[in-house]
């Protein structure tokens, strides 16, 4: 079954900034972590959805999925956006060269 995960990012949002009110800069401990199976949904077979026991999620095997990676993606940054300007310019570059 897999773990909701809604309550996995609010409970890992709370860790992260309960450190960050503290001041600690170390990464959070692995037993402070949110463990597989700590937020369990239940299926139901009629509907073919899974249903969250604390916070009422109601989802496909797919939209769940798809939270996970909305939840895990990662905001972009100015250097990203830097990067991936002078990526980009360097490639315009080699395709000059090249012709």
């Amino acid at each position: 079954m897999p773990d909701c995960p809604e309550c996995v990012a609010k409970k890992k949002k709370a860790i992260f900034a309960k450190q960050a009110a503290s001041g600690e800069t170390e990464i959070p401990v692995e037993s402070e972590m949110p463990v597989e199976g700590e937020f369990p949904m239940k299926f139901d077979i009629s509907t073919k959805h899974f249903i969250c026991k604390k916070c009422g999620l109601y989802a496909t095997r797919e939209q769940i999925s798809d939270i996970k990676d909305r939840l895990n993606r990662r905001e972009s940054t100015r250097e990203d956006r830097q990067y991936d300007y002078l990526d980009w310019w360097q490639k315009s570059k080699k395709d000059k060269q090249q012709r």
